[in-house]
């Protein structure tokens, strides 16, 4: 199949390369990754307090006031996360000022905690979305909705957080969930009806771990019991390595098949993802799930 190596045009469009045979130059032909090959997939970052990283290597850094070598490096859009539970994110604003001055895509996702009224929470969001937008300047401008939950929620905690915020902004949000095991249990024993509210959503992924079930982004939407298919997936992610007391690229890997530490040419990991569509369909998919805050 593939193995890494440099060299070839692929994933990042700059150093540090996948090479594939020529039966399967786009990974999208492979059958398993994408309607697209990953090389031609838009690519989408997802911000939050926590960035940027500290820097690692030669090249390229950001800010949340100026993400310009984002956009350098091919990013369509941005998605800063607006709070968690009722806390709101310090650098959400200025992240999605920045994108904004940009021309990128602009997005924003709630961490929607167990324990706290999944209503309440939406109603939180899209508050928190109004001020920032009468502050900044964005008022008009569309704006991606994305709950990303907790791994202890149950189905009942999505269709609660689906219905306030479709509610409030006539808007179906996009749903982010982590791999994990018994999450993706509780929705697979779902009842219909909650099923069919959750599927009304896209779902974006995160598979950048090695997994012994879930090689390929189809394979674990699938697994979910609600999804066949899958709009955005977060291929590379960052956790903290306490041994080297910095943070860490968790990049999709899986035996020879590996994806790049880091993004571009940028100098610290980031959070990445690729659309599963061209660039026309990424708009749509944009324009299906923002909101024009008044």
């Amino acid at each position: 199949m593939w193995k890494s190596m440099s060299g070839w045009r692929g994933l990042e469009r700059v150093p540090d390369r996948w090479l594939l045979p020529a039966a399967c130059m786009l990974l999208g032909s492979c059958g398993h990754y994408g309607r697209v090959g990953l090389d031609e997939a838009p690519k989408v970052v997802n911000v939050s307090s926590y960035d940027p990283k500290e820097r690692q290597r030669s090249g390229r850094g950001y800010s949340s006031f100026d993400v310009s070598a984002l956009r350098e490096n091919g990013v369509a859009g941005l998605i800063a996360r607006a709070g968690k539970g009722g806390r709101a994110d310090d650098k959400c604003a200025d992240f999605l000022a920045a994108a904004d001055r940009q021309g990128l895509r602009l997005g924003t996702y709630h961490f929607v905690a167990k324990g706290v009224d999944p209503g309440r929470q939406a109603e939180v969001y899209v508050a928190r979305l109004k001020s920032i937008a009468a502050r900044r300047g964005l008022r008009g401008k569309r704006i991606l909705l994305v709950g990303d939950f907790d791994r202890r929620s149950e189905p009942e905690d999505l269709v609660m957080f689906i219905d306030r915020i479709e509610a409030l902004t006539g808007v179906l949000p996009v749903i982010y969930l982590e791999n994990d095991a018994g999450f993706r249990r509780r929705l697979q024993d779902a009842t219909r009806e909650q099923k069919q509210r959750i599927a009304g959503c896209s779902y974006w992924l995160a598979l950048y771990a090695p997994h012994p079930d879930f090689e390929t982004p189809k394979s674990l939407a699938k697994g979910s019991g609600i999804w066949n298919t899958w709009a955005m997936w977060q291929y590379g992610g960052v956790e903290w390595d306490a041994k080297r007391g910095r943070s860490a690229s968790k990049h999709y890997h899986h035996g020879p098949w590996r994806a790049p530490e880091y993004f571009g040419d940028m100098d610290r990991p980031l959070e990445h993802n690729a659309f599963n569509g061209s660039l026309a369909d990424l708009e749509a998919f944009w324009q299906k799930h923002s909101w024009r805050v008044p």
